[in-house]
Order: C-alpha cells, then structure tokens, then sequence
C-alpha cells in the first residue's frame, strides 16, 4: 500500500533517519482528501508539534508557544495550518527572524486558515492564546467540581476542535508527533495523552510545571489535556486510574479488569504499543462515554455503577489503540474504520473476558439499535446510512453498529480463526498509518478473499461500504438473556402488574432492553405504575434513567419534570441527554418550554460540544 503514500514526493530537506521514522506517511488518494482541514499536506506539513503552555483559570485561556517541525516539497512557499479563534502575537523560524503570515476568513465550524510563509524555515514557532470560548476546552469552577475545592480543566478534540487550543493541520490523516511543557497552579495536577517526563510536576516559582512525550505519530485529535485536583490509584503494572478523591475508589473497583482487557486485546490482535493504558474519571459535564486518548481514557463517570456493567466502554477505549489510534480513518468520511473496528474488537475482548452469553447481549443489542437507526434515517434507502459518506452525516450510531456488524458477518463468512489472523496482519500492516474505506476493502481483497470469487460475492463488500441500509448477509446474534427480557416485555405489554416484573440483577444493557421496547404510548396510570414497581425515577444507573425519561416525555409524563431536571442539570454526556431534549422538544408547547427553562439552567456545566448540539435541537423547525 506504500504506493498510495507520499513516498514519491522530492522534498528540499531530508529528515535524519529518526525523523524518518517518526514520520507518517499520508493519503494522497481522491478518497483520502479532507475536506474540514484547510491543509495542503502534499505541499508542506507538521511533523511534530512542541508545545510549552501556561494554564490561566482567571482568563479561562492556555497561552504560550507551539514549535511546528515542517516537512515541505520541493518549492514548496508556506504552509497552511488550521485554526479557531486564536489569537497570534507572532510566528518566527527557528533563528528567531520575523515569518510573514495571514489568517483567512473564519468559518463557523473549519475555523481559520493560518498561511505561514516558509522563506526556508523548518521549523516554525508561534506565539498564541487560545480564547476563553475555545471549541476543544471546558474550564470548571470548583463548585462544577465533586471536590468543590478547585477549578478543573479538560480538553476534547474529536473531531475538529484541537484547532481551538493548538495551531496545527487539525486533520485525523496527517499524524504527528509531539511534547508539550504544561505550566499550571500549584495544587493542581496536569495530566496528558502521552507518556509522563516528570511525573508529580517540577517547581516553577508560584506554579508546577508537567511534561510529556508522545513519540509515536497520532492524528491531532488525540492530543489530549486535564488539569485539576487529581488523585492516581495504580490498577495494575501498565494501567491506573485518575480521578477526583471522590470518585477514587469507585472508579478503581469498577475498572479492576483492565488488566486482563489488556491481556485479551494483545491476544486477539497483537501487541499494546503505547506503553501505558491509564484512565482519567472525568466530571459529569464530559459529552460522551469515553475517549481513546493514547495512554490516558478519558472516561464519563456516568459508566461507574458499581457492577462493571458498563466496563464495555472501557474494553471499547482500550480496542481504540489499535483501531483508531493504530490504524485511523484518513478523513471523517470513513469514521466506521475507527468506530466500527472498535465496536467488534469491543465485542471480542467483552466475550474473553466474560463469556459468549454477555457479547451475544451486546451484539444483539447493537443489531436491535442498527436496525432502528436505519428506519429513523428513513430507511435503507436513505444516504445517511452509507458507511462512507459526508463527514459527520452518518445516522445515529451506524459508524458503529452497521460497522461492527459488517465485520461481524465477515467473521461468520470466512471463520473466526482466519478472521482473527487477517485483522491481526491488518493492524501490523498499516500500524501508524491512515485508512481509507477504499485501502481496508483493497487490503481485504489482496490478503483475505484472495481472488474467491464466491467469497467475493458472498461477503457483498461494495453493498456495505458504499450503499445505504443493510445488506441481505447481516449476521444477527442471539442472546438468551434478552430473551427471558423479552418474555418480561411482553407479559407486561399484555396487561401484566409492573410488580411482577423480576429485574433482580439487571444489568444496563437488560434494563435498556426492556425500557427502550415497551410501546411508546403509555397511560399516566401505567407510567405511574413502572416508575412505582421500579423506581425509575430514582435509579442510580444513568442509562436508566435516560431510557426511562424518554419514554415518560413521549407521553408528557408531568412527575417526572422534577427528577428530569435534576438530571439534566448533573449529567453532561451527550449520549444520554440529548435524546431527552429532543424529546421535549418534539413534545411543542408542552415539552419546549420545559427544554428551554432547564437548559438555561444546566449550560453552564454543559462542555461546548453538548451546548452546540442541544442549541440546534432547540432552534430546529
């Protein structure tokens, strides 16, 4: 696949032979072209990043320096860089002389383009700030806090936002390296996505400055940052968790298997190539459920219910350090190699671990959530349910669960042992590189079909890639736990007591069963009934009451307001609130008045992320 690379292209410098290897190679293919970065990588690109920051709560900006190392074409006259709302103080070589540059026009979501004139330089430092709205960063007060004590910072890039808080081509298919010098508080802790120089910090007068390096190439979204009154429990020789006081010994206890996830990923699919697998418990204005940040997960507490049954979002984070972080979609038109890989690796590890009946429960659920994504995109003939597509304009969850599937039903096809041994080659085939859907389906051809025209056919690889609904050959598993849930669900849609629904033990996944099939129209009488038997209302479970809560809504269940708002106004993970704002908002002149009031009230603890999505929910016709 090297052919598809930069490998060609005469450059005016040459990189020592460390540079060379840690330099990515990238994409030039049409497939490959990215169309939310203003880069032009084939002309001039970062190579690594090199950032020395300082942390300032008061203003709410991180300000300093970024040292870019540039790898540039012969000719090449400046190079692009992407950008959002930074404010620029001055742009020099690596003698310190004055480099010219302008930036563009802003675009709402793209940012803007910083054009830095090269004049010979290959290396490029920038003196910047980033500003108190930035995309990528949310800054807590101590009361947004579990400790109350001090203010908390962290940092979510996926998938555009780094742009925000780092001037750098902010493209998921232009891998780089760096090191950052983070100066913050004394008091607080700086942790980060990459290996720790200085762990516990140094001294620098009134404040306590961290360093770390990652020397393997990532895309720019990975770089990763929190900062805070942090605590640091080891889980095991490779892995820990970091988290407020508070959440310490949860969060240990419900993630003590890391270790063995560990143990079951290299045995599937080769070895961990980062070293450390440590985990940070984020507050719960984090938007989603976990995020692969090399050698540091940032996690949602919302997964810490005390019975791991939510730790498949940490086997999911873990399996992202081959597929995603390993192996990344050049663009994010292809994010199903990152999402669906690591869904069914997900499964894989789930099942090493735990057994076949509790990945059969997951991979039925998934199946159960593709279908339903399908029919409210429109059906299989709507274009939002293609894998590759417009960037961001997939349907739901298909990235992940029409993805997973499509794996899942190569396995069924070819067997688990040749399966296995195809996607172990895979990932050491293309370990640091970008990915398009074109390059894995060109790859899976050469190395795994092999000319089997009867496989070829079979498998119907073009119809799941690049056309919409599922395929004729999906692999549905069955579980038996659902299917006593099932039997439960229809006793009670039948007429059958609320009291008599057992659901002893229940985990997440059978409780999202039963919550998320009940029929949408319920009477106040039978509302009042479940949320009596069960105590829905009130559930320690996050994804309890998130299933619960839409059903009530639906039906403008007034007793819940109370309880919804409450929830509303302490979880931020956007997989969980907002559905329920769409909800309310579906719900017209009941529903939005009630949406309007309580997010007023809860976007202040919201991240940026969250803020957007339900600012469009509610502006929306």
């Amino acid at each position: 696949m090297r052919n598809h690379f930069l490998a060609a292209l005469l450059l005016t410098a040459v990189p020592t032979l460390a540079q060379a290897q840690a330099v990515a190679p990238i994409l030039t293919t049409p497939e490959a072209k990215d169309v939310w970065t203003y880069a032009r990588p084939a002309e001039a690109r970062v190579t690594h990043v090199d950032l020395d920051l300082d942390v300032d709560f008061a203003a709410k900006v991180v300000r300093g320096t970024a040292i870019l190392d540039v790898l540039a074409a012969r000719g090449a006259k400046a190079i692009v860089l992407d950008t959002l709302d930074l404010e620029i103080f001055g742009i020099t070589d690596e003698r310190g002389r004055a480099l010219a540059y302008s930036l563009g026009k802003k675009d709402a979501e793209l940012g803007s383009p910083l054009t830095i004139q090269l004049n010979g330089a290959r290396k490029i430092r920038i003196a910047y700030k980033s500003a108190p709205g930035a995309r990528a960063l949310q800054w807590l007060t101590p009361q947004q806090t579990a400790g109350k004590r001090h203010p908390y910072l962290f940092s979510q890039g996926q998938a555009i936002n780094n742009r925000s808080w780092i001037p750098t081509q902010d493209s998921p298919g232009i891998r780089q390296t760096w090191r950052a010098k983070i100066t913050v508080p004394e008091g607080l802790t700086a942790v980060m996505s990459a290996r720790a120089d200085t762990p516990g910090g140094v001294a620098a007068g009134t404040k306590r400055a961290f360093t770390y390096t990652m020397t393997n190439p990532v895309p720019p979204y990975l770089i990763a940052i929190a900062v805070g009154d942090l605590k640091f429990r080891p889980l095991g020789p490779r892995s820990g968790v970091w988290s407020e006081a508070d959440m310490l010994d949860k969060a240990a206890a419900e993630f003590a298997d890391v270790e063995k996830m560990i143990d079951a990923a290299q045995a599937l699919y080769g070895p961990y190539r980062w070293g450390r697998y440590d985990m940070l418990v984020l507050p719960p204005s984090f938007p989603f459920g976990g995020m692969e940040n090399p050698n540091l997960t940032f996690l949602t507490p919302t997964i810490v219910t005390g019975d791991k049954s939510n730790t498949d979002v940490v086997a999911h984070e873990l399996a992202h350090s081959w597929s995603g972080n390993l192996v990344t979609n050049a663009t994010w038109s292809d994010s199903w190699l990152n999402e669906g890989f690591t869904t069914y690796f997900e499964n894989r590890i789930m099942e090493a671990l735990y057994g076949k009946e509790r990945a059969a429960v997951n991979s039925q659920l998934d199946f159960a959530g593709m279908v339903r994504d399908v029919k409210a995109a429109g059906g299989d003939a709507a274009p939002s349910t293609c894998l590759h597509g417009d960037p961001g304009e997939t349907a739901g969850q298909l990235d992940y669960l029409k993805g997973s599937t499509f794996l899942r039903t190569i396995e069924y096809a070819v067997g688990r042992a040749k399966w296995d041994a195809y996607l172990r080659s895979y990932f050491d085939r293309h370990a640091f590189q970008p990915q398009t859907s074109a390059g894995f389906l060109a790859d899976l051809r050469k190395n795994l079909i092999k000319g089997d025209r009867v496989l070829e056919t079979k498998l119907q690889l073009d119809r799941w890639v690049y056309q919409p609904g599922v395929p004729s050959n999906a692999v549905e598993v069955k579980s038996q736990t659902l299917a006593k849930i099932d039997a439960q669900l229809a006793a009670f849609n039948a007429g059958g007591a609320a009291s008599a629904i057992d659901a002893t033990g229940w985990s997440t996944q059978q409780w999202k069963r039963f919550l998320d099939n009940l029929p949408r129209q319920q009477s106040a009488a039978r509302l009042k009934e479940l949320d009596d038997a069960l105590g829905l209302s009130n559930s320690p479970n996050a994804y309890v009451q998130s299933a619960w809560f839409d059903l009530a809504i639906a039906n403008r269940y007034e007793p819940i307001v109370p309880a919804l708002e409450a929830y509303l106004t302490r979880v931020g993970r956007n997989l969980l609130v907002t559905p329920l704002y769409r909800g309310l908002k579906a719900q017209g002149s009941w529903g939005e008045p009630i949406a309007r009031r309580i997010f007023a009230k809860a976007q202040p603890g919201y991240h940026p992320v969250t803020v957007g999505a339900v600012s469009r929910i509610l502006a929306s016709e």
